[in-house]
């Protein structure tokens, strides 16, 4: 028996990506279903990071901090980052501009995606900074691109964290997404 083969799975766009109930991702037309859902201690953790962007960018009015929602990089590649911060008005059904940061909480359904596919996908479309958080070591490790290629910026747990970029600051501090544990 021959092991499978690319050319034997399917191949899935954006207009199939479309059609689906629930939450999928589609990379390379290959779909990845968002399930099981995130614990709680993700969520809580995804939740005061959004509430940490939204404090960090109140007096911001072109930059705009988001929960999961398909960001279209190609015909057959639609991801939904956990957070985001994006810099334009955004138009459509889905996102279609990289945004400058992205937060991804690390689970164990989803690490291996997150720091290696997503990574990759998240360096080739030039999201400047990408920072993944692991909930279980209340740690964030902060990618930033420089030269086309993410270069390792920090490993922060209890710190402020400044983003900048095209004249916006964001300090953010990383000791609120925690909760009590930290």
């Amino acid at each position: 028996m021959s092991p499978l083969k690319a050319e034997h799975l399917p191949h899935y766009t954006y207009a199939d990506h479309a059609q689906w109930e629930g939450r999928w991702e589609l990379i390379h037309g290959v779909a990845f279903a968002m399930a099981p859902a995130p614990s709680p201690r993700h969520q809580m953790v995804s939740q005061k990071i959004a509430a940490e962007l939204e404090h960090c960018l109140s007096n911001c009015p072109q930059c705009h901090a988001l929960l999961p929602v398909d960001w279209r990089i190609a015909d057959d590649i639609v991801v939904q980052p956990d957070n985001l911060v994006i810099c334009h008005e955004p138009e459509g059904a889905y996102l279609d501009q990289a945004p400058h940061l992205i937060f991804e909480v690390l689970s164990p359904a989803t690490a291996l995606k997150d720091r290696n596919i997503k990574y990759e996908l998240y360096e080739r479309a030039g999201v400047l900074y990408y920072c993944l958080v692991d909930p279980q070591h209340n740690q964030a490790t902060i990618y930033k691109l420089v030269n086309d290629r993410y270069v390792k910026e920090a490993d922060i747990s209890k710190e402020s964290f400044d983003f900048e970029w095209e004249g916006c600051h964001l300090s953010f501090n990383f000791s609120k997404i925690w909760g009590e544990t930290v």
